[in-house]
């Protein structure tokens, strides 16, 4: 059986590290470089410098973070878009039909459209009846 991944299986994997949650809870509170985060980490719990970078370029590759340079420092940050996938595949498990539900407002809306322009073809736009009654225009 050949089982096809998830989209968002390497950042489900990622995220199964305390050490990664970590670092990704860091870096959405604000982007920081690899020195920042140790020193961070380090009151709480003893990690390395090569250990940091090594648990960054997980979270990294699995589309959770981006990279800029600045200088000499690499400063990381919280990737939004890299979130997407792990979005929609818990939207899925709580709600199987919510991929379903954008596309249903959207045909919603049309049919809605189309129900309104056939009233006002049939019976003129709202108001023009008090506007024939008045004698206004």
């Amino acid at each position: 059986m050949n089982a096809r991944p998830l989209p968002a299986e390497a950042a489900l994997d990622a995220l199964g590290h305390p050490l990664r949650r970590v670092l990704l809870r860091l870096v959405a509170a604000q982007e920081q470089s690899v020195g920042e985060l140790v020193h961070r980490v380090q009151p709480v719990r003893p990690v390395s410098q090569p250990a940091v970078s090594q648990h960054l370029g997980v979270l990294r590759e699995a589309g959770l973070l981006t990279v800029r340079t600045e200088g000499t420092r690499r400063i990381h940050g919280l990737d939004h878009e890299g979130l997407a996938d792990v979005r929609a595949w818990l939207d899925e498990l709580v709600d199987p039909l919510a991929p379903l539900a954008q596309p249903l407002d959207a045909l919603a809306t049309e049919v809605a459209r189309g129900r309104r322009a056939r009233r006002v073809s049939q019976h003129g736009a709202p108001g023009q009846d008090a506007q024939r009654l008045t004698g206004s225009a």
